[in-house]
């Protein structure tokens, strides 16, 4: 039975952003909502316990600035005076652009917005990026490469259980978005074929009817051997290539060149199985490739998510119902947090902030002239690394809001470092968060049961996250901050390049969302026919909705695509090596990953009891004769070591990965922190970091004495 005064919402986690229900006042509980389609009332372990995180204990209540050393509570009108006086400051001295802005993929759309807004509007700053750079950057770029406009999946989930054939790269959402995996599962039941490629045999991959488990960084190589094979076998639907694409003729060239015995030296994937995927898929009279982080986070990983959307493209299997290729965006508004204008280079609406056409549209809506508006800035980890450096290119301060980059950040202790070397880091985040322990000024946010905002989910759909409880007396709502800190820096410029005037900062999130739905109208995530009570009719309404007579967009390019001819581009693309690969002194490949009981960097899920005794802290997964060499047993303590520092865990000693390989989590702070170790080598394109590969070694520990070099054993 319904609870018929418990509180309709969505789960604060992952980008399915599955429905549930919030009853109970004060302390609220989670509650099953069986009627939204999208998980159709299943949850997983976070979500069922999301509302633990509510609880005063688990969470920051008071702001928080620094005082000889320590953080000490202070009154909002302190803490906020001390903000935008830091942030003046430090522009007076050093421009504009010498203050930050670093967002976060779970920001409601309000919020991103107003977070854009208030560094182009409000600073004059072009120095804001965002922590969704590190999640799906990669597959956004292949996306708007291959068909000029990127959403996560161009199809609703429900579609999924009805193609013919599914590969999954790299993906793991039996950890990662455990409602959905009944999808996946569908597929097999309904006749599919579901192919994992991964170098880890997960719980995903077990449901497989084939596991492709190829080295970490080849998978660029992979998807060219499976279009070798798919035209050298007569498996390319040249009507589909030749009515609706274009630079076919370049991707066969560069396809031909990865014959089917040289991507096997390249991956270790036997040719046989690479024959029976290309078989399956090209045979299928429907297919979908699903991307996640796995060939994404890598230096080339534009080229390689371009060439697994090339499969699609060469077998007709895209922008036509039940088939295409899409990305299994991670946080939870992973989608959303980069179309309105937290990223360097965009403008509300996923405009280029290069676009004159586009700063004249979103200027006339903040009321700014166009040329006030900055250019593009540097991507999140440029951005980090240019902390507390002296000269023009250096940020002096920062303002983090709901992000963790100590934890999350590539390279992490040298992110630490430029942390430590500001002038003013200002931290708004819900708990006091390895970031927020540096920071400044701390100030204390509400979170996803206390404040009303949309998200859009993981398919373009824009739901409604409600309130349903109050937060504690002195915590405020990001767009509250936002807007008191606008008022306080007055309209102030710095003299020179970034004039800034006066802007209007609204904290009602419905009034903000009027606003976005504005900013965005004519782009290519068009909002504009989107409202709240819409939302609410409809179990959320899919993005392009140019007006409130349209009725949405579940399904895109079934008619053209969105380029300038109508035509998907193939990439014409070729293997490389990644950034870093193993070597006598560095033998081994590392990866990194999420469980199922933690999330991100762990900020919140690690203090939520019930999941912290699921998993307790980091591990090292490796092989039993790569453990057998090292004479390491299960639970001792190991050393993950790259040219950046060491990471040290207990093992876990398992088959479910390949000898050469290790692999690590990355929620977790300290010495176990996987980040520590991982190479912030960058995509050229997309600018994503290589979290997914780097040469590392391993040091078996003795209790607490390390065994070194001359008097233990490496490997």
């Amino acid at each position: 039975m319904t609870d018929s005064s418990a509180t309709a919402t969505h789960c604060p986690y992952c980008s399915l952003q599955c429905g549930m229900r919030l009853s109970g006042g004060a302390a609220p509980q989670v509650r099953e909502r069986a009627d939204f389609p999208v998980n159709r009332g299943a949850l997983c372990g976070k979500g069922q316990h999301a509302a633990a995180l509510l609880a005063p204990a688990a969470r920051l209540t008071t702001p928080l600035m620094r005082d000889r050393g320590e953080l000490r509570s202070v009154s909002w009108a302190v803490a906020l005076d001390r903000v935008a006086a830091g942030l003046s400051a430090v522009r007076a001295e050093h421009g504009a652009d010498a203050v930050g802005v670093f967002g976060g993929g779970g920001l409601t759309n309000e919020k991103a917005y107003q977070l854009g807004k208030f560094a182009r509007a409000a600073l004059g700053t072009a120095s804001i990026d965002y922590n969704g750079r590190f999640c799906m950057s990669s597959a956004a770029a292949a996306n708007r490469l291959a068909f000029g406009l990127d959403r996560g999946l161009p199809f609703p989930l429900a579609d999924i259980p009805h193609t013919g054939c599914l590969i999954l790269v790299g993906a793991n959402p039996a950890e990662t978005m455990p409602p959905a995996l009944r999808y996946f599962r569908e597929v097999r039941e309904d006749g599919g074929t579901l192919i994992v490629v991964d170098p880890r045999r997960t719980r995903t991959a077990e449901q497989a009817d084939l596991h492709l488990q190829p080295l970490p960084g080849t998978d660029l190589a992979l998807a060219l051997g499976l279009l070798h094979v798919l035209i050298a076998d007569g498996l390319v639907d040249a009507e589909f290539v030749a009515a609706r694409t274009t630079g076919f003729a370049r991707a066969r060239a560069a396809a031909m060149a990865h014959w089917p015995e040289r991507v096997e030296r390249i991956t270790g994937v036997p040719v046989a199985q690479l024959r029976l995927a290309a078989h399956h898929f090209g045979r299928a009279r429907t297919g979908m490739v699903l991307s996640a982080r796995g060939p994404e986070q890598q230096s080339k990983g534009t080229d390689t998510v371009g060439a697994w959307i090339n499969l699609c493209l060469a077998t007709g299997k895209a922008g036509r119902p039940h088939s295409g290729y899409g990305c299994l965006t991670g946080q939870g508004n992973g989608q959303g947090g980069r179309e309105h204008g937290q990223k360097a280079d965009q403008l509300p609406g996923y405009r280029s902030i290069e676009d004159p056409a586009a700063r004249a549209h979103v200027a006339a809506v903040w009321g700014v002239a166009p040329e006030a508006l900055p250019r593009s800035g540097r991507t999140a980890y440029e951005l980090l690394d240019s902390l507390g450096r002296s000269g023009p290119e250096g940020v002096r301060a920062l303002l983090v809001m709901g992000s963790n980059p100590v934890v999350s950040a590539p390279r992490a202790a040298h992110v630490t470092a430029r942390l430590r070397a500001l002038d003013l880091l200002v931290v708004s985040d819900v708990v006091l968060s390895e970031t927020a322990q540096l920071a400044d000024v701390v100030l204390p946010s509400t979170q996803w049961a206390e404040e009303t905002g949309t998200l859009t989910n993981v398919e373009g759909r824009v739901v409604l996250r409600q309130q349903a409880t109050a937060p504690p007396p002195e915590v405020r709502s990001d767009l509250w901050i936002l807007r008191e800190l606008a008022e306080r820096l007055g309209g102030e410029g710095d003299g020179g390049q970034h004039p800034v005037t006066r802007v209007r900062f609204d904290d009602d999130p419905e009034a903000v969302f009027a606003e976005l739905r504005r900013a965005s109208a004519g782009g290519q995530a068009d909002y504009a026919g989107i409202s709240y009570d819409r939302i609410r009719a409809e179990d959320g309404v899919f993005w392009p909705c140019p007006s409130e007579e349209h009725p949405g967009t579940p399904r895109l390019f079934l008619d053209s695509f969105a380029t300038p001819d109508g035509r998907a581009r193939f990439a014409a693309v070729g293997h490389r090596p990644a950034a870093e690969e193993p070597d006598a002194e560095y033998p081994l490949y590392l990866t990194t990953g999420r469980v199922l009981a933690q999330y991100q960097s762990g900020a919140q899920t690690r203090r939520v009891t019930a999941l912290t005794d699921a998993v307790p802290g980091p591990f090292v997964e490796l092989h039993p004769r790569l453990a057998a060499r090292l004479g390491v047993a299960e639970g001792a303590p190991l050393a993950v070591v790259s040219r950046r520092g060491r990471a040290v865990a207990p093992a876990r000693i398992t088959e479910a990965i390949r000898p050469d390989t290790v692999f690590m989590p990355f929620h977790w702070p300290g010495p176990g922190r996987a980040n520590t170790v991982t190479n912030p080598a960058l995509d050229p394109t997309s600018k994503m970091p290589e979290f997914k590969v780097c040469a590392v070694r391993l040091e078996a520990l003795q209790g607490e004495r390390e065994r070194v070099a001359g008097s233990g054993e490496r490997i």
